[in-house]
């Protein structure tokens, strides 16, 4: 299978992103399929009817103030149109030209000159199709880009859903039907992130491949590397530290380079400094019809090292706690789309925080909120968006295969990555129905036989006697939300509850237990005491209350703590949702509520018990 390399610019590759602002318009028909039975594609979307501005990346129910439009279930069609460079266009073509896309949500089919160029399925990966041909053999320089999107879910896809028909005409209008969904966030839709065109040569870097081992004194990076195009070339590679020197070089498709008293790739707070990266410059040189083509491309590489024992979660040979959140990519008007202001500001909270982790809950996030945990050192558990998995037949073959694949595109896209030390394979399935023994044998078979060098959960909330998935995980992950979803309102069982949680689960599977959620509902600003739920001071409760019994059993098998959630989001409209969920110990707008004071102590308390760094005094106004 083809590789996935980030698109990234070199002596060799030249990169153009196209946000900004695209045409748009939402197929309002009654079968959502105006659009193919027009062929919208083969004209400027302007001339089949209506269009809107949309930003480009950004999820578009939120965008315009048509209430029609923030529900929309269906195809809707983006379009730009591009000057591309000359040079890019040359006869005969010694360039190829990417078109690529970071995700768009859920299923998406793009044509470029009127002529489709890729079909892709699922809302969190990247995409891609060579479209050389199709521009170099076109007049002009003019390239127009269409995407037709369509976000629903059903019980095949990742995340499953399904569409419900109103039939009764007595109570719904004519053709009225609503998606519903098992999973708890609003199901944004959109070009989420870049777009971008990139350029190689003809003949070019394919993929790369990278795992270290390491010990105190020397470190060795494994290396393969494809080529496309050509049999006929040769490749070299160096390996440079920080300062640009090199450490290591080496020759061919497949081997490794020695590296003498390497700088370790270590998390946040663990390591004076942490997410060190050296670059891997990967050369390439063939001929061509007499032609001498040449292609580079540099790869970051963190040095560091897993294992998991009965007890424990290793990174570099030393005990790993897991002290971090969970999140989501969401926020006002842009949805899931992405926004660097908005990542930075994130990054920017959990180190205030002192999180030195966090679990893409439920789908894996941005390729650039990824090179920021690589170079930041914040640990990720990285989770595929198989959210919801709750209907028998959502366990059948045809969404089997689909996982399989999706867990392909997820590890060819960010094996690679130090920060990434655990893949998650679903959240919250049905995993005590008798199909999901054999679903996720499966899956995490294949995951395991994908990537040999971490291992793999997933996050259940099921009955540890009934759970038919947890035979096959390395580590244990567990949702649990005592005295809220269960005896609301009674903090006083949280003790015997958790207590006998951990202890039921480890006694059961000798695996080592992450607390993969906990938390309560707050709305900011309202206030009881004695604790009455959604107050603050109700999530503070509760947060103490479990943190009593993380410490008893951190000192035995416990290897983490994941609070639900990082900051407050949007959901579908209901009966316990008030302008979403409310479980975030920050804000939708970020400004902290009473609860991220209490984990921000607890944090840097933890951190600088097993760390060698300077403590840290958490009430200096001005730290970070």
């Amino acid at each position: 299978r083809a590789g996935m390399l980030q698109p990234r610019d070199s002596p060799s590759r030249e990169r153009r992103e196209l946000g900004g602002l695209w045409s748009f318009r939402a197929d309002l028909s009654p079968g959502r399929d105006a659009g193919f039975a027009q062929r919208w594609y083969r004209q400027p979307l302007r001339q089949t009817g209506p269009v809107i501005d949309m930003p480009v990346p950004s999820s578009f129910n939120d965008i315009t103030q048509d209430p029609s439009l923030k529900n929309y279930i269906g195809w809707v069609w983006y379009e730009k149109e591009v000057l591309l460079p000359p040079r890019w266009l040359q006869d005969p073509p010694s360039t190829r030209v990417v078109l690529r896309f970071g995700s768009a949500h859920y299923y998406s089919i793009v044509w470029v000159n009127g002529v489709q160029v890729v079909e892709h399925e699922g809302g969190h990966l990247p995409f891609e199709a060579e479209i050389s041909s199709i521009v170099q053999g076109s007049a002009g320089t003019l390239c127009r880009i269409t995407v037709a999107l369509n976000n629903t879910l059903t019980p095949h896809t990742l995340p499953p859903g399904s569409i419900q028909y109103m039939t009764d005409k007595t109570r719904y209008p004519k053709n009225y039907f609503v998606q519903n969904i098992k999973f708890d966030f609003f199901n944004y839709a959109g070009i989420h992130r870049p777009v971008v065109l990139y350029t190689t040569p003809a003949v070019y870097i394919d993929d790369i491949t990278v795992t270290t081992t390491s010990s105190e004194h020397v470190a060795m990076v494994q290396y393969q590397v494809s080529v496309v195009g050509s049999t006929a070339y040769s490749l070299s590679l160096s390996l440079r530290d920080q300062e640009g020197k090199v450490v290591a070089a080496g020759d061919g498709s497949e081997g490794e380079l020695k590296v003498l008293n390497p700088n370790l790739w270590w998390p946040y707070l663990m390591h004076e400094n942490p997410g060190y990266l050296y670059s891997l410059e990967v050369r390439m040189e063939a001929q061509v019809d007499g032609e001498s083509l040449e292609d580079v491309y540099t790869l970051p590489v963190g040095i560091r090292s897993v294992h998991v024992t009965d007890t424990q979660f290793l990174i570099n040979g030393r005990p790993f706690y897991f002290h971090g959140v969970n999140k989501h990519e969401d926020a006002d008007i842009r949805g899931k789309g992405l926004d660097w202001p908005l990542i930075v500001k994130d990054f920017n909270l959990l180190r205030w925080l002192g999180a030195n982790s966090f679990r893409t809950r439920h789908y894996p996030y941005a390729e650039e909120i990824m090179d920021l945990c690589d170079a930041y050192g914040i640990v990720v558990i990285d989770e595929c968006p198989a959210v919801g998995i709750k209907l028998p037949e959502s366990f059948g073959n045809k969404s089997l295969q689909h996982h399989l694949a999706v867990m392909e595109e997820l590890i060819r896209r960010d094996k690679n990555r130090p920060s990434v030390v655990m893949w998650s394979v679903a959240n919250e399935p049905a995993s005590e129905l008798p199909p999901a023994a054999f679903y996720f044998k499966t899956v995490i078979a294949h995951t395991k036989a994908l990537d040999p060098s971490r291992p793999v959960t997933f996050v259940t909330d099921a009955n540890y006697a009934l759970d038919r998935g947890a035979p096959y995980v390395d580590v244990i992950c567990v949702n649990s939300y005592f005295s809220w979803y269960h005896d609301p309102g009674h903090l006083e069982v949280i003790p015997l509850q958790l207590t006998a949680q951990f202890e039921n689960w480890y006694k059961t599977y000798h695996k080592p237990i992450i607390q993969s959620e906990y938390g309560a509902d707050s709305v900011p600003g309202l206030h009881s005491d004695p604790p009455l739920m959604f107050s603050e001071e109700y999530q503070k409760a509760m947060l103490r209350e479990y943190h009593s019994v993380f410490d008893k059993k951190r000192k035995e098998y416990v290897i983490g703590e994941l609070i639900w959630n990082f900051a407050d989001f949007m959901t579908n409209q209901g009966t316990t949702r008030v302008l979403g969920n409310k479980k975030g110990i920050f804000t939708r707008q970020r400004q902290p509520k009473a609860a991220a004071f209490v984990l921000r102590e607890r944090y840097w308390k933890i951190a600088n018990e097993s760390s060698c760094l300077p403590p840290v005094v958490t009430s200096h106004s001005l730290f970070l």
